[in-house]
């Protein structure tokens, strides 16, 4: 039988050179080598006023170093950060074996974000020094994460206030109850109930404080057309967002990257779920390195007449997509039927559910224009309530139901799309050769129907989808762990700048 060396693992003393472990071509190697000698930190270092009294302070420079290695180990946790200071030799290594707190470490971060713009463009200026910013595309999209905070805790103020009063209410009636029981026998478990009974009111009372507070100070959430937005008691700069996985409370994060090397050249996190509002304020972050012949793309969540036109004005090239753009593209010819086919990896729908017919659209009801009068599918006659009203620029000739012909209608399942909440069917006949109002939309249909359009835009995926691969899935980032649109902001910041400190170390940066 063959015999082999004895694998010994157990504790002993060994010399180690610290600086031994940065290895030439790593990302610890360029990450050090980045904040000692290109960035600029004098703005952290103003921070401190210990140059006469007080203890030595931690160096920024260190600080970041460590923060940057920790979240390109998809690392986010102070505690944890602190544990690999004093028990990983890459982490005792690149802090100089600093032996930091993880509440030192989670006041950095904190406080960070009022730099972390200037550090984040000082990065850029050196992957722009080594030659990996094309300029040929910038392509821009976003993920919504989950934030520090619990959808629980969302609503309007009406919606607050009922919670607060349903939990005053359910104090008084354990109270209630407790009165009520005084007279009874005593019972060996009595005494644990009570205890437990009494961390429920103190639960309830302090929640329902919490919640007055809030109310009393925070106005109500208000989006740009003037309805209410829903508020967060925990982080009420977050927002609940509709994702393909279900309703989150978090922020969008986005990213504008260049196509050459999958740089992030912008990075921002908001506390919203619209996209069409995030696109400009990223466009206007890469004005510094944007050139003439740069172009910017972004997909259908981005679109608006509003965009479009901004962009055009201000001498932008850009290929952004409308909602039905693969619908007129013959290479997505067919896909319905593998869109019908269940998702392997993640599917909340029944898979042996038959598909739902269509509901009733204009073309479905009779219009006669020399009587003025509507017939729907059920046969009964809609009244005319406006014969020149006008949507979105265009002029069109409107029809209601009657609620005493809609409300018994056995055709309300398909003809009204929310029956539950809908008593009667309204249609709208537009007048025909109307030049469409959008123009700025209709210009890029035909600018991105092109073959040119498509070559360009197909770019988008590949240049984008990748960024957002890295980080959600090497560097971990599955929510973000802070609170406020600030903190959030810097932590993407953060997380971005290893994606971009990582592209220099692969590029031979400082080898």
């Amino acid at each position: 039988m063959a015999r082999y060396k004895v694998v010994d693992r157990s504790p002993r003393f060994l010399p180690v050179v610290l600086d031994a472990q940065l290895l030439p071509g790593s990302f610890e190697f360029a990450l050090d080598y980045l904040i000692d000698h290109e960035l600029d930190l004098s703005a952290l270092a103003d921070r401190y006023r210990n140059d006469a009294n007080g203890a030595p302070a931690y160096d920024p420079a260190v600080m970041l170093k460590i923060i940057l290695l920790a979240y390109s180990r998809g690392m986010v946790s102070s505690r944890a950060i602190e544990r690999a200071c004093r028990e990983n030799v890459l982490f005792m290594a690149i802090s100089g074996d600093s032996a930091l707190q993880f509440t030192t470490i989670a006041k950095f971060i904190r406080e960070l974000n009022s730099q972390i713009a200037e550090l984040f463009t000082q990065v850029l200026l050196t992957c722009d020094a080594q030659g990996l910013i094309g300029r040929q595309m910038f392509a821009i999209d976003g993920v919504k994460l989950p934030s520090n905070a619990s959808k629980q805790r969302s609503g309007t103020h009406a919606e607050l206030a009922h919670s607060a009063l349903r939990m005053e209410r359910a104090v008084k009636d354990i109270l209630k109850a407790h009165q009520g029981q005084d007279n009874r026998p005593f019972a060996d478990d009595e005494g644990a109930n009570q205890t437990r009974q009494q961390r429920r009111i103190e639960s309830l009372q302090n929640e329902a404080h919490r919640i007055r507070s809030f109310l009393a100070t925070k106005p109500e959430r208000k989006i740009d057309k003037g309805s209410i937005r829903k508020s967060n008691v925990t982080d009420n700069e977050s927002a609940k967002m509709a994702t393909s996985k279900g309703v989150i409370q978090g922020y969008t994060a986005v990213a504008a990257v260049d196509s050459l090397h999958q740089v992030i050249v912008a990075a921002a996190a908001h506390g919203t779920g619209s996209e069409q509002n995030a696109l400009m304020p990223t466009v206007r972050a890469t004005d510094s390195l944007r050139d003439a012949r740069t172009v910017i793309t972004a997909d259908a969540g981005y679109h608006s007449e509003a965009n479009l036109r901004e962009l055009h004005n201000a001498g932008i090239p850009a290929m952004i997509a409308d909602g039905l753009m693969r619908r007129r593209d013959e290479r997505f010819k067919g896909q319905e039927k593998y869109k019908n086919k269940p998702d392997p990896l993640y599917d909340k729908r029944a898979a042996q559910l038959p598909k739902q017919a269509s509901h009733f659209r204009p073309d479905d009801f009779q219009l006669d224009e020399s009587t003025n009068t509507c017939i729907c599918p059920a046969g009964e006659r809609l009244y005319s309530n406006g014969t020149n009203c006008t949507v979105n620029g265009r002029q069109h000739h409107k029809f209601t139901g009657a609620k005493q012909s809609c409300v018994p209608c056995s055709l309300r399942e398909k003809c009204l799309r929310h029956p539950e909440r809908t008593q009667v069917r309204q249609v709208a006949f537009f007048r025909k050769g109307q030049a469409s109002p959008l123009t700025y939309t209709q210009r890029m249909r035909q600018a991105i129907d092109t073959p040119r359009g498509r070559a360009l835009y197909s770019q988008r995926m590949v240049t984008v989808e990748p960024v957002f691969a890295n980080l959600r899935f090497n560097k971990r980032l599955d929510r973000f762990t802070l609170r406020g649109q600030p903190k959030v902001n810097t932590q993407w910041h953060l997380f971005c700048l290893v994606h971009n400190i990582e592209k220099l170390a692969r590029s031979g940066y400082a080898a």
